[in-house]
């Protein structure tokens, strides 16, 4: 979405739009007044802006006009975050608090063409990639990936430790003075899991819960967290979204999730499920947006596809990726940051 294009009105009308299934002109007027007071004629030329645009599409006559997202599939649906996150959680209209079942029908053609038509033409064989390599570049190559991965999604967890600190724990054993110990173990137990997935990676063309587990295990060995499917509740900070509390729910969710992603034959669509799905679903008590971004890493290497190390994407964009998901049903967000960083890790790795 080109921001430059949209007014913070005209951006707040987009969502609530987005987050619809269609509104009337009186409607939407009702409901920006208390933030955007707007006469019927500066309305009706925003509301021909947006559709100009593209960025919704209307159905009726005159007063009967409703105005609708431009797409039916409410994962594909577009918000301007900017707007959306310039309120706090528990003032954002729409909002859903709890979890969706109705999301499990959606989980389908979550790439548009033009999309896979990008991700098609950059992307590369890492089989054959890698075989071009000599032994010893290969090596390094490999390691300076599980170092800027083990370094950039443990950031996103709140990590302190910065890139050149992570090189030096990872390659030569040093914690960084003024760090938790805590904070190497989780950076170290990247590394391993990483390792565990590129050592096995044609196990993960099937995928199963337990493997899911063991991935999970590995991530928060010695870090007080307790394994398997949680039996008690979890919040999220920064989202008024409470997933769900009952482990037959969670597990019911997660193995329906699972046995989706099976069926599904588009790699991507798989790994881009399995991201944002698994952080949704929070079936472990911590550790699920790391186990999220490390399984994505598998499906990819099961499929000959490049995994991702992140190290590009913006912590606070991939947060707030999620939680449009959370709130609004809306993948779009992390979708493109997902497209990103398969371009990203294709330009950058393995050359």
């Amino acid at each position: 979405m080109n921001d430059s294009i949209l007014t913070p009105r005209q951006k707040y009308i987009l969502n609530l739009i987005s987050q619809s299934e269609g509104l009337l002109r009186e409607q939407i007027q009702n409901e920006i007044q208390e933030i955007y007071p707007s006469s019927k004629p500066t309305l009706v030329r925003d509301l021909n802006i947006l559709l100009k645009y593209g960025f919704i599409k209307f159905e009726g006559k005159a007063r009967a006009t409703k105005y609708l997202p431009k797409v039916l599939n409410r994962l594909l649906r577009k918000f301007d975050t900017e707007r959306y996150f310039a309120d706090d959680p528990d003032k954002r209209i729409g909002a859903r608090k709890t979890f969706d079942f109705k999301i499990l029908e959606d989980l389908h053609d979550l790439f548009l063409q033009d999309e896979m038509e990008v991700l098609k033409k950059i992307c590369r064989s890492f089989k054959q990639q890698t075989s071009k390599l000599n032994p010893d570049l290969l090596k390094r190559e490999l390691e300076r990936f599980a170092i800027e991965l083990s370094w950039k999604s443990s950031k996103i967890e709140g990590n302190t430790y910065t890139l050149l600190e992570t090189e030096s724990l990872i390659k030569e054993q040093k914690e960084a003075v003024g760090k938790t110990k805590e904070e190497a173990i989780m950076i170290l137990n990247h590394k391993i899991a990483f390792e565990e997935i590129l050592k096995n990676k044609d196990d993960f063309s099937v995928i199963s819960i337990t493997q899911i587990n063991q991935l999970h295990n590995i991530l928060i060995k010695d870090l007080n967290v307790t394994s398997g499917i949680r039996k008690q509740a979890v919040g999220i900070t920064g989202t008024a979204y409470q997933p769900l509390d009952n482990e037959h729910q969670i597990r019911e969710v997660f193995e329906k999730t699972i046995s989706i992603i099976n069926r599904t034959k588009n790699p991507f669509e798989k790994a881009l499920i399995a991201q944002f799905m698994i952080a949704y679903i929070q079936p472990y008590s911590d550790g699920n947006k790391r186990t999220a971004r490390m399984f994505t890493n598998a499906i990819l290497l099961a499929h000959d596809l490049y995994p991702l190390s992140y190290r590009s994407v913006d912590e606070d964009s991939f947060k707030k990726g999620l939680i449009l998901f959370y709130e609004q049903s809306s993948i779009c967000e992390i979708k493109q940051l997902f497209i990103e960083q398969v371009i990203f890790a294709n330009e950058t790795y393995f050359r």
